[in-house]
């Protein structure tokens, strides 16, 4: 009967020293996982590459647009709308792309004057939040209008407003009806003006019929007179 305490204390003894070893993993990944305050230079601390880039890109360039998609009609002035927030003063930005291939459009920094592309020239007004106004589109300004935001230190951001412009079917359908509703108030007049004159022709007539009447009717009692 004696070995059984034995054996109670080896079990015992196994327990704590299984306890112990994940006690000190525990602690040694905790140890890897801390960010000490000796590893932060710069205010950026000693995280892995993964988690500093997205550290960085959230205190750089942050990009906002509200509508991401413009529907407009011809000669129409479409406001592309944007926001931004970064430190300094930073590099806009703006590209034309569509199936004829890819133009720049303007760059500037806000404050400063504006480098508007020759294809763009009039045609463009610029803001200092980022924003673009373009003046009297047409069919072939449809297509994906890309900004970049560049900051000083050289992180940037971009984004992308697509923009479709259509024809307006209803302005030509009434310069249409307007054109013939004119032909006809013309064809109204010009059957008027026919009405008037066969009138006019028809009372000539008709006198001239009279008198010739008259006349004959004179000859013949002189006539009978002489005799």
């Amino acid at each position: 009967m004696r070995p059984l305490p034995s054996r109670r204390r080896n079990s015992h003894g196994l327990s704590l020293g299984v306890f112990a070893l994940c006690l000190a993993a525990a602690r040694c990944l905790q140890s890897r996982c801390a960010f000490p305050a000796s590893g932060e230079k710069g205010g950026v601390s000693s995280l892995p590459a993964e988690k500093v880039l997205r550290r960085t890109s959230g205190q750089g360039v942050s990009l906002y647009i509200p509508q991401a998609a413009i529907n407009a009609t011809v000669e129409e002035d479409i406001l592309l709308s944007v926001a931004y927030s970064c430190h300094g003063i930073p590099t806009i930005e703006w590209k034309y792309t569509s199936n004829w291939g890819v133009q720049k459009i303007v760059e500037w920094k806000p404050g400063t004057q504006a480098n508007i592309s020759q294809s763009h020239k009039d045609r463009v007004c610029t803001f200092d939040n980022g924003s673009i106004q373009l003046f009297s589109v047409g069919v072939r300004d449809s297509g994906y209008y890309v900004i970049t935001v560049t900051e000083r230190l050289g992180s940037s951001q971009f984004g992308t407003i697509v923009l479709h412009v259509s024809e307006i079917l209803y302005e030509d359908l009434h310069f249409v009806a307007v054109f013939l509703a004119l032909l006809a108030a013309v064809a109204a007049v010009l059957i008027s003006l026919m009405w008037v004159c066969n009138k006019c022709a028809y009372k000539f007539q008709r006198k001239r019929r009279h008198k010739l009447k008259e006349s004959t009717t004179e000859e013949i009692e002189l006539q009978d007179v002489e005799c």
